[in-house]
């Protein structure tokens, strides 16, 4: 099993942002929970309350109140932020970052970021960490990459545990470290993270920083798979063919290997065949219950 990142930069900004928009809207329920209509927010943020200024940037963000207005979010995001509020700097990097009411500017972004990630905002570290990783709006540094990942990282942020587990995979940013590669995947993959999970499968394959553990590999694989990773679906499905890790059994192969194929994986062929000869070694009636069973699964999750 080959380690990979596949789309991480893509999948971990998203989640980023979707724990941003999560921690904003635990502040418009308290806003609610306090009885202060939007009117009176309103007033209290034109009278210059740096809270205020925030839960209605929230409120035009989210349309909770007034009309959704990215636009107007940034005003006021930007007022709370120039007075210190540690959520608008983060709130108001991610805009930047993602071009929403602002210009996307990967400068601005990393100023804003950078005030919050200074300040301790462990999705702001990310971010940030990210920033330098990838060389946008700061120059590309690994070392300082891995840093703000690494302070993401103990504060028990995901993303930041994910994206330093890769730079000590491949080295970069820090000595290649396959060990710490290892903790920082398990750490995530804990968290239910279903690409550590996959790729902390792939050190157990290996026996990289682990000892080489089929069954420990499978068990990864499985928890991968139920979040429907279509890598790990496909991989799982081969480790009942063969019975690596796990009891052979080609009725929970096809199963898995079905649910891959009909998913997004990087080789529909290989999938499609292997499916295929699963099903050569089951009965028509039990393979006729194996792809109703995968069909009522996938039908179930693909959604979610």
């Amino acid at each position: 099993m080959k380690i990979e990142r596949i789309r991480l930069g893509l999948l971990v900004f998203l989640a980023v942002i979707a724990f941003n928009i999560s921690t904003y809207w635990t502040l418009a329920q308290d806003a609610a929970q306090s009885k202060e209509p939007i009117a009176v927010l309103l007033a209290k943020a034109n009278a210059g309350d740096a809270e205020s200024q925030l839960l209605v940037a929230y409120a035009y963000e989210s349309g909770q109140g007034v009309p959704q207005d990215y636009a107007q979010a940034a005003v006021w995001y930007r007022k709370a932020a120039e007075q210190g509020i540690l959520e608008a700097q983060a709130r108001l990097g991610s805009l930047y970052f993602i071009g929403k009411g602002v210009p996307k500017d990967y400068s601005l972004a990393a100023d804003w970021l950078g005030k919050a990630a200074e300040k301790g905002d462990a999705k702001s570290q990310w971010n940030l960490g990210y920033l330098y990783e990838h060389g946008k709006g700061v120059a590309e540094d690994y070392s300082k990459a891995a840093t703000w990942y690494q302070n993401a990282a103990e504060q028990g942020d995901v993303a930041g545990q994910l994206c330093l587990a890769f730079l000590y995979s491949n080295g970069r940013g820090v000595p290649q470290d396959w060990a710490r590669a290892a903790v920082w995947f398990r750490r995530a993959a804990e968290q239910g993270d279903s690409d550590a999970q996959f790729n902390l499968a792939g050190l157990y394959d290996q026996g990289l920083g682990v000892t080489k553990d089929y069954a420990q590999e499978a068990a990864w694989l499985r928890k991968a798979a139920e979040q429907n990773h279509a890598e790990a679906q496909y991989l799982l499905g081969l480790s009942y063919m063969t019975g690596r890790g796990v009891t052979r059994d080609f009725a929970e192969a096809y199963f898995w290997l079905d649910l891959a194929a009909s998913s997004k994986t990087h080789r529909p062929d290989e999938v499609a065949k292997d499916r295929d000869d699963a099903a050569s070694h089951l009965s028509s009636a039990r393979l006729l219950q194996t792809q109703e069973r995968a069909r009522k699964w996938f039908e179930e999750h693909s959604t979610k």
